[in-house]
């Protein structure tokens, strides 16, 4: 059948990216939490309320002090036969190669990775009884000649459908390092579809593969190919991403505690259908207010988000000590800016230097929170932050929310799906009701027997016991200026997590805000990081993380160019991204291009 070319317009998009998220958490089915099995079915997810927008109460009783364990430093092995591993044998799954691959065929950063063996496969195929197409979990796994004995879980984002290299993400953009260079072992999947396209979410298996049950699956067997490969098993196991990635990461949090020991969780889009929906509203109010039909961007002009990035930094950037262009005191900032009050209001034409009446309505109230059409909020605000004149936030707002989020919504999430004949991505944002939308995402039937709010979010997921009281730990971030996924909503879980350990989880979670930063990487930000490392010696060492040095990448950074970097900064700008609720504040002497100058507080 003819794909709807509006569906493929950012197709690779959708390998890299996220394409809705979560924000004021919305209880579907009660859960348990559950470790992983053959079937990778558990219960359906639930979740505690939210006041959105991180304003959660953090509690006022006194912290316990808790002794948790520390898991012990994995020790290495030596890869045996690559070769022998395309006999590997594991049920439900089929080896299709196993090839070596030399010194430096792979690189990060200019950097040469070292010998290692690809391995590639397959997991449960099938033919659907729905839609008449094959379906399997494809993956890759990646073993170092030289192993750490460490195994990577590599959640791909987007709404994944092809298998990524298995590398392992260590945070942020332009990373100088990744897991398989440290030595770990990398699992990378497509989460059981072959196309970045939305039109799986038809056969109802496929759904709950993506959802949650792929990892289910995938994780027995990647530990055994392990085993096989080394003559031992992982001692430790790891499991991260970003946007999507993160989604999964704290899906797999919840559902499978018991098989991880560390989770890098990375601007997570924890409840995607509903920021997908909300990404809809804010789309369906840009247009309204667009100067050219079917445009939202003409409603939010690049010159005018730039007025708004002004007057956020004359408001909030300062609050931190250091007029340097970021916003390190985002909850500070949200009382400082006021939209109505800090940004002119047009008195005549719309000319790039002020806001009419009805933008500063629109936008104010998109900020605070998408509502539904009784006014109900069932997504988290977002805070004004400098991040909001860039190319990607508006490619997110005004692109995505038409090609990708439309055909997210129809195909996977809804019940019943849309019809994919004649389907327009577009003409849906712009034309359907959210009303029809939310109830359709909250639906099941008897085909469809779980909806999207229970196969795609993380059941419970202020409750990690289990996680915490194993040795486990969590390392979360954010960009303030995603604008797919809230860092308001993430924040507002961090809180709730607090609460639910007598007001403080650091002793086996923290979250870093990463100021300025869009949807995982970009902005003008600080943002190559990498948290894998002290994620690794939290863990292994119990070696607690109040700061993360992130930095900018400016003309000549190694790992890539941001080119939002503004040019009045140093090129390679340092800075402290903060355990939660502590900000960076600048010590008032020294140079403030330098992260030793930055004290959290």
């Amino acid at each position: 059948m003819k794909t709807p070319a509006s569906l493929f317009i950012v197709a690779s998009l959708l390998t890299a990216c996220g394409g809705g998220g979560s924000g004021s958490f919305i209880p579907p089915v009660a859960a348990t939490g559950a470790s992983t099995s053959a079937s990778g079915s558990t219960a359906d997810s639930g979740a505690g309320g939210n006041n959105a927008g991180g304003a959660g109460s953090t509690g006022t009783t006194t912290p316990v002090v808790e002794t948790l364990p520390v898991l012990g430093v994995a020790t290495g092995a030596t890869l045996g036969n690559c070769a022998s591993l395309a006999g590997f044998t594991f049920a439900n799954t089929a080896i299709t190669s196993a090839s070596s691959i030399a010194a430096g065929t792979l690189t990060v950063a200019g950097k040469p990775i070292g010998a290692h063996c690809q391995v590639r496969g397959s997991m449960y195929s099938r033919t659907s009884p729905v839609d008449n197409q094959t379906y399997a979990i494809g993956f890759e796994m990646r073993l170092p000649v030289n192993w750490n004995g460490r195994y990577f879980y590599q959640a791909n984002g987007g709404i994944d459908g092809s298998v990524a290299t298995a590398t392992g993400p260590v945070g942020g953009g332009g990373v100088l390092d990744n897991a398989l260079n440290m030595g770990f072992a990398v699992i990378s999947s497509d989460a059981g579809h072959q196309s970045p396209a939305p039109f799986f979410g038809i056969d109802p298996q496929a759904r709950l593969d993506y959802g949650y049950q792929a990892v289910a699956k995938l994780t027995p067997m990647a530990k055994a190919l392990i085993a096989s490969a080394y003559g031992k098993g992982p001692d430790r196991s790891y499991f991260g991403g970003c946007s999507n990635g993160g989604r999964h990461t704290m899906v797999a949090m919840s559902r499978y505690p018991d098989d991880y020991d560390g989770f890098l969780v990375g601007d997570p889009g924890f409840r995607l259908p509903l920021a997908a929906s909300a990404n809809i509203v804010g789309a369906q109010n840009y247009n309204a207010l667009a100067t050219t039909p079917n445009d939202p961007s003409t409603g939010f002009t690049q010159a005018e988000r730039t007025l708004v990035s002004n007057a956020v930094l004359a408001k909030c950037d300062a609050l931190d000590g250091a007029s340097d262009g970021l916003v390190q005191d985002t909850g500070a900032c949200q009382a400082a800016f006021n939209l109505d009050r800090d940004v002119p209001t047009c008195s005549g034409a719309r000319d790039g230097t002020c806001l009419s009446a009805d933008q500063k309505q629109r936008i104010g109230r998109l900020f605070a929170g998408a509502l539904d059409g009784g006014g109900k909020k069932f997504y988290a605000s977002f805070p004004f932050d400098v991040g909001v004149n860039t190319n990607g936030w508006a490619s997110w707002k005004f692109s995505s929310s038409l090609n990708l989020d439309s055909g997210a919504v129809a195909f996977i999430w809804q019940v019943p799906p849309e019809n994919q004949v004649g389907f327009n991505g577009p003409n849906f944002t712009l034309t359907t009701s959210i009303d029809s939308i939310l109830a359709k995402i909250t639906a099941t039937s008897t085909l469809y027997t779980e909806s999207s709010l229970s196969f795609m979010t993380p059941p419970n997921p202020a409750d990690l016991s289990r996680l915490k009281k194993r040795g486990a730990k969590v390392m979360a971030y954010h960009g303030t200026s995603d604008p797919i996924f809230s860092s308001d909503d993430t924040q507002d879980w961090y809180q709730q997590l607090m609460a639910a350990n007598g007001g403080d989880a650091s002793n086996f979670a923290r979250f870093y805000r990463v100021p300025g930063m869009n949807h995982c990487s970009g902005g003008p930000t600080t943002d190559q990081f990498d948290m894998l490392t002290p994620l690794v010696n939290w863990v292994e060492k119990g070696e607690t993380v109040d700061a993360v040095i992130a930095s900018a990448r400016g003309t000549g950074n190694a790992g890539g160019v941001n080119t939002d970097v503004p040019a009045s900064w140093s090129a390679s700008r340092t800075r402290p991204l903060c355990a939660y609720p502590k900000v960076a504040r600048y010590k008032g002497s020294g140079d403030a291009e330098k992260a030793e100058n930055f004290s959290c507080l």
